[in-house]
C-alpha cells in the first residue's frame, strides 16, 4: 500500500457532546508546565467578582504544545490575512484587582 492509501485509510471519528460543542468563555489563560507536560489552565474573569474559578483545564504533551502553538500560529496568520491584523493591547482591560472596594 502507497502512503497515500494509509492516510486515506487512517480517518478520525471525532464526536462532540452538545455541552462540550457550546463551548466555555475565557479571557485569561495562565500556562504553567513541569519536564513532561504543560498545563494550560482557562478563566473567565468577571468584573467585581470577588474569586474567578479555573472553567477548563487542558494538560498536553510537550510535543503536543508545541504542535498547538505551530496551529494557532498558523490559524492567526490566515484570520489576519481575511480579516486584518489583530490589535494587540500593551496592558490588559480586566485588572487583576479588582472588586467591590467600597465601605458600607
Amino acid at each position: 500500500m502507497s502512503d497515500q492509501d494509509d492516510k486515506k485509510q487512517q480517518k478520525l471519528n471525532i464526536q462532540i457532546d452538545d455541552d462540550v460543542a457550546q463551548g466555555i468563555y475565557s479571557n485569561l489563560a495562565i500556562i504553567n508546565h513541569s519536564q513532561t507536560e504543560f498545563v494550560l489552565d482557562f478563566v473567565n474573569i468577571m468584573p467585581g467578582s470577588p474569586k474567578n474559578k479555573v472553567r477548563s483545564r487542558i494538560i498536553l504533551t510537550p510535543q503536543h504544545a508545541k504542535r498547538l502553538l505551530r496551529a494557532l500560529s498558523d490559524n492567526i496568520n490566515r484570520f489576519e490575512k481575511s480579516q486584518g491584523k489583530i490589535k494587540e493591547q500593551d496592558k490588559p482591560n480586566v485588572p487583576m484587582n479588582f472588586g467591590p472596594t467600597g465601605e458600607a
